[in-house]
């Protein structure tokens, strides 16, 4: 079968594409000289000249001296006149008619080059076709290549090549739009004949455009609709089939023409109607998109008027017959075939995520190189746990109605390398009621969750040890200006003295407090913004209550300082993005960061790393925290021992074979905000549970309801079948015997256990 998709043998083609140039080059320099421009100039020149002559000539009559000087007369002999021969010309009268025709003939030529001239002012050059930015869809994935979503602001677009697409695509593209494309030199004289037909008749100056002219009027012209846009079109459709072969014009207007809505070009046609890529289409298929180009709105499947498409289907397909691409028999078959088309809907994966990675891209490349640049960017989120993630909170979240619990997110991370792997910022993106609210990126109040960053301080300054007694009873602050503050714990009650790693452990308020006020709010916020936080700007807008949650944050933040813990005190900061390159292939980004891991150097006490020198331009593995407070905390936060006063010994903050898995909740006072942040060495699972208007809900249970059950099931789901890590001594710890109702070495009659010490801090006495 003859599938004349390849360009045949043509020479007249190349006669008159040469001739054409040629003409072009030649005339160039009469382009001037006859141009009006030059006309007015010499014009201009001869009349300043003339004028300046007669100007001399009056200033010497008036210079001529006013006595004439006698001088003596001296006579000449006379000289006879020479007379000197006159050749006679002939003189040849032109006819008129003659003169006439050599007028008008001189008229039309000067008219001609004129608007030629006009014509040839500011045209583009062919090569534009592909040095120009192409306005291209961003394209969003996650690591494995799964596509997220596609950023575009009016045209959605994605280059495919024409080896890429079906022998029927094409024929019927060329059968429908411009059946002598690959023998026309860029236009056609029927085809302009028509249009200046239609032009005169009707006043529409419409059709007659070949492929060529299509592309030309797409990209390089302006779309309005004038003759000299017309001529010009002409002109560069005649340089344009010069300077490329018919295959790569096709090529350029199958990636350039619109198909309907916001489809530009074929790949994303065939996308938004059949949901598959160009390369799979069904000769039925094929022939639908092919008809688009003349009209897509009035076209359109989706339109007001199906009927029509189908039946400019059926126009094709009857053409493609007619010029022999099919026979009769494969037409009629493709015109039984039913069509399903996809129907039409925001095709977006891990919407959260994808608008968090949009606005970072917007804030780095601008807002119009990411809707049409083309970007490809490729992001650190994993589709499957995202999607198994967004099932859980879900799921859990609609268990909690009878509780007034109307929403939850959830944040997975890997700490190492600080790639987000999941985020979900609410139960449902598409809700009505502020579904597209990002829990993840809000500011929440964390409740005890904060703790561990109090505690860290406590370990790191050497005034604390995990062994340290703390007294829980009641204690009321006074300071001038403000109420007095008087903590409370959970579930009102004191324990008297308690170990720090209990009350950590247990997540007792009042204990938490008295720690903070020994050294101060302003050391625990300094301890905070170079672990990560990032809102708290103000130490005077807060007080004491700031270790039990009185300071708001965002998830990410708190994904930040819990992964420092994770990674033995080096801070990471988030990872959403791990490639970006643009559509031609040049990467602009490469963002992956790994952090491997000897954390045993010798870390000295209270750490010369401030604030402002934990930059994100720099965190990539910076020491924040002494690897050796980073240890004991975590030490502390798998320990169940640690928590069982408060939460028992089988809550679900207890992964089974799982003993590393490190975790704290929080609750805040008025129970608007419930959380649950654990990790690993692999994992950082942080979860949220309240309502987006802070309305307070029923009475949550940490470690029981709330947020706690989503922490497990992720958590879980993440390590099904791992094998369990234990977590590496860093340099510069000791374990000693205690006695674990002083804290103090042991003596005879006291209990005994192990507990680990910053070298140099290990007590020194028995008790007594």
């Amino acid at each position: 079968m003859d599938l004349r998709v390849g360009p045949p043998q043509y020479s007249n083609i190349k006669v008159v594409q040469y001739a054409a140039s040629s003409l072009y080059w030649i005339g160039k320099p009469f382009f001037l000289l006859l141009s009006g421009f030059f006309l007015i100039a010499v014009s201009l020149l001869w009349f300043i000249g003339n004028t300046t002559l007669k100007l001399f000539n009056q200033i010497g009559k008036f210079l001529t001296l006013p006595l004439p000087v006698k001088r003596p007369t001296i006579k000449l002999p006379a000289i006879p006149q020479i007379s000197w021969p006159h050749p006679a010309f002939p003189k040849i009268a032109f006819p008129n008619r003659f003169k006439i025709a050599l007028f008008l003939l001189l008229s039309v030529g000067i008219a001609g080059y004129q608007t030629w001239v006009l014509v040839l002012k500011d045209l583009p050059q062919p090569g534009e076709l592909v040095t120009r930015d192409q306005i291209v869809s961003t394209k969003i994935y996650d690591r494995n290549g799964n596509l997220l979503f596609k950023i575009y602001r009016n045209q959605n677009r994605s280059l495919v090549k024409l080896e890429d697409l079906s022998d029927h695509l094409k024929q019927a593209t060329i059968a429908i739009e411009d059946a002598d494309f690959y023998s026309h030199p860029g236009f056609s004289i029927r085809g302009i004949s028509r249009s200046i037909y239609r032009n005169t008749t009707r006043g529409e100056l419409t059709g007659g455009s070949t492929i060529t002219q299509q592309l030309v009027k797409n990209t390089l012209l302006s779309p309005e609709k004038t003759i000299i846009r017309k001529v010009k079109e002409v002109v560069l459709a005649i340089q344009v089939e010069i300077a490329f072969t018919k295959d790569e014009i096709l090529e350029m207007y199958f990636n350039e023409v619109a198909y309907g809505g916001a489809a530009y070009g074929i790949e994303e046609a065939s996308l938004l109607y059949f949901g598959k890529h160009a390369s799979e289409l069904t000769l039925a298929q094929a022939a639908l998109l092919a008809g688009l180009p003349k009209a897509p709105t009035t076209y359109s499947p989706y339109g007001a008027n199906p009927q029509l498409a189908r039946a400019r289907q059926l126009e094709v397909l009857s053409r493609m017959a007619q010029d022999g691409y099919i026979t009769q028999t494969e037409a009629d078959e493709a015109t039984n075939e039913t069509l399903t088309y996809v129907p039409q809907k925001t095709d977006i994966k891990a919407p959260h995520f994808v608008m968090y990675v949009r606005q970072i891209l917007v804030e780095k490349y601008g807002e119009r190189v990411v809707e049409e640049g083309g970007l490809e960017v490729v992001t650190s989120l994993d589709l499957a746990i995202q999607e198994k993630v967004q099932e859980i909170v879900t799921n859990e979240v609609n268990k909690l109605s009878a509780l007034r619990v109307s929403n939850g997110a959830s944040l997975v991370t890997n700490p190492k390398n600080g790639e987000i792997l999941a985020m979900v910022g609410s139960t449902d993106y598409f809700a009505s009621r502020n579904g597209n609210y990002n829990v993840t990126t809000a500011l929440r109040q964390p409740g005890s969750s904060i703790k561990p960053i109090n505690y860290s301080y406590a370990l790191e300054s050497g005034k604390y040890t995990a062994a340290s007694m703390l007294s829980d009873s009641p204690i009321t602050y006074h300071s001038a200006g403000t109420e007095p503050y008087t903590p409370r714990n959970y579930d009102s009650s004191f324990r008297g003295n308690v170990s720090l790693r209990t009350a950590l452990g247990s997540s007792l308020n009042v204990p938490a407090v008295k720690v903070l006020a020994s050294y101060g709010v302003d050391k625990m916020i300094e301890q905070a913004q170079k672990l990560g936080i990032t809102t708290w700007n103000n130490p005077r807008n807060y007080g004491l209550s700031l270790t039990l949650g009185g300071g708001e944050i965002k998830m990410t933040d708190m994904a930040v300082a819990y992964g420092t813990f994770s990674n033995y005190g080096k801070r990471v900061d988030l990872q959403p993005i791990l490639r970006v390159t643009d559509y031609k292939g040049k990467q602009l980004e490469d963002s992956t960061c790994d952090v491997e891991g000897d954390f045993t150097t010798h870390y000295p006490l209270l750490t010369t790393v401030h604030a402002s020198e934990a930059t994100a331009a720099d965190t990539c593995g910076k020491q924040v925290l002494d690897p050796r407070a980073a240890f004991i905390l975590t030490d502390i936060l798998r320990d169940n021992d640690a928590r069982k006063p408060v939460f028992g010994n089988n809550s679900l903050l207890v992964i089974p074979d799982h003993k590393e898995v490190a975790v704290k909740t929080g609750t805040t006072q008025n129970l608007r905000d419930n959380w649950a942040i654990g990790y690993n060495q692999d994992y950082a699972v942080l979860t949220w549970v309240g309502n987006n208007d802070n309305s307070p809900m029923g009475r949550v249970a940490s470690g029981v309801t709330g947020a706690t059950p989503i922490w497990n099931k992720i958590m879980r789901y993440l390590l099904d079948g791992k094998p369990n890590h234990s977590w590496e001594e860093p340099a510069g710890l000791v374990k000693t015997e205690i006695c674990p109702a002083t804290g103090t070495l042991p003596c005879e009659g006291c209990g005994k256990k192990m507990e680990y010490f910053i070298s140099g801090t290990e007590p020194k006495n028995r008790c007594v």
